[in-house]
């Protein structure tokens, strides 16, 4: 078999060079040398420019139209729905000056090609087309900056709310623990130096203020239409607390503490009855059923955008939306970090 596919490579050889050697006696045939283009070559690149256009804006739509629903569900929080409008603004501009420089770019590849007696001039400089591409592109980024920076000014300022929620999020490798404040709405001190066995999070046995403090692994939970104000911290790497659903990210930092704030819209629940999450889900649940796993629910979650390490992929936790009742049941169920660390 082997010496079948050898011989079949030699002959293919064999034949590719013949094929040249014919297609460069067809040359010597030919009145005009091979190089010279003739108005016949330029009016069939020109068409061909403006097919390859058009062929080139269908397959952009159509991968528009054919991945558009793997994009996140609309956002479950007051500040991502703005987000949310920025960044549709955005996908506009950048979708109408990709078609309309390109159209330009293909039309005159047409119009401009080479023809017998036509010539051309070259202007190395004009000022006004400078002062044109320089100042109107400038314009437009100022908007998008401004607003973008109003986003971002709200969603990193103190939560001033009398009825907010505190969350503090502590990343390590490659975990994340949550960690409410007690009865007296305060975070306890901390002290790395303390770190070690049901002590996970370096609180500080010192201060009385974090006795009541709870701690929990694997997942937490926030009321829905409260101002939720997250405080971040990381015990050893750079990470990033990332929460898609709500638009939200900052970054957590060894030696210092980040924050943000937002407000949630809707419940876990009720994203789940969604329309999109249902359709979103249904993939990826028939994804799952072809490699013979279990369907699984939708679930917010926080994530890890920074590569943290070798298991950086997997450093999750899920966060669930309730009801204020059942947030107020699920916190009934916690135990203050003293009864915890007495054990």
């Amino acid at each position: 078999m082997n010496l079948l596919v050898l011989l079949a490579i030699v002959l293919l050889i064999i034949a590719g060079h013949q094929l040249l050697k014919v297609i460069e006696l067809s040359r010597g045939l030919k009145k005009s040398k091979e190089w010279t283009v003739n108005d016949n070559d330029n009016d069939m690149m020109g068409k061909a420019m403006m097919l390859f256009m058009f062929l080139f804006f269908a397959f952009f739509f159509w991968q528009v139209n054919r991945w558009i629903d793997r994009s996140l569900p609309p956002a479950a929080s007051v500040h991502g729905e703005k987000i949310d409008t920025l960044w549709d603004a955005n996908m506009y501009l950048i979708t109408f000056t990709f078609l309309l420089t390109n159209s330009f770019l293909f039309y005159f590849a047409y119009k401009y090609r080479g023809k017998k007696g036509r010539h051309v001039e070259y202007f190395p400089h004009d000022n006004r087309l400078e002062m044109l591409w320089t100042v109107v592109p400038a314009i437009v980024l100022a908007f998008v900056i401004i607003f973008g920076l109003k986003y971002w000014n709200e969603i990193t300022e103190e939560a001033t709310s009398q009825d907010k929620v505190t969350v503090e999020l502590y990343a390590k490798q490659f975990d994340w623990t949550a960690r409410y404040p007690g009865k007296d709405k305060k975070l306890g001190n901390t002290d790395y130096r303390q770190i070690g066995g049901s002590n996970s999070v370096g609180m500080d046995t010192l201060d009385a203020a974090g006795n009541d403090d709870i701690i929990v692994k694997n997942e937490f939970h926030i009321p829905v239409g409260k101002e939720i104000e997250f405080f971040m911290r990381s015990r050893d790497v750079l990470h990033s607390a990332y929460m898609p659903h709500f638009r939200a990210q900052m970054n957590c930092v060894p030696g210092m503490i980040t924050s943000f704030k937002f407000t949630p819209t809707k419940t876990t629940a009720q994203m789940r009855k969604d329309p999109y999450v249902i359709k979103m889900m249904a993939g990826i649940n028939k994804q799952r059923a072809k490699e013979n796993k279990e369907p699984v629910e939708f679930d917010y979650l926080l994530l890890c955008n920074k590569i943290c390490g070798q298991s950086h992929y997997n450093m999750q936790m899920n966060l669930i939306v309730d009801t204020q009742a059942d947030y107020d049941a699920w916190m009934a169920k916690q135990k203050a970090f003293k009864t915890v660390a007495s054990k």
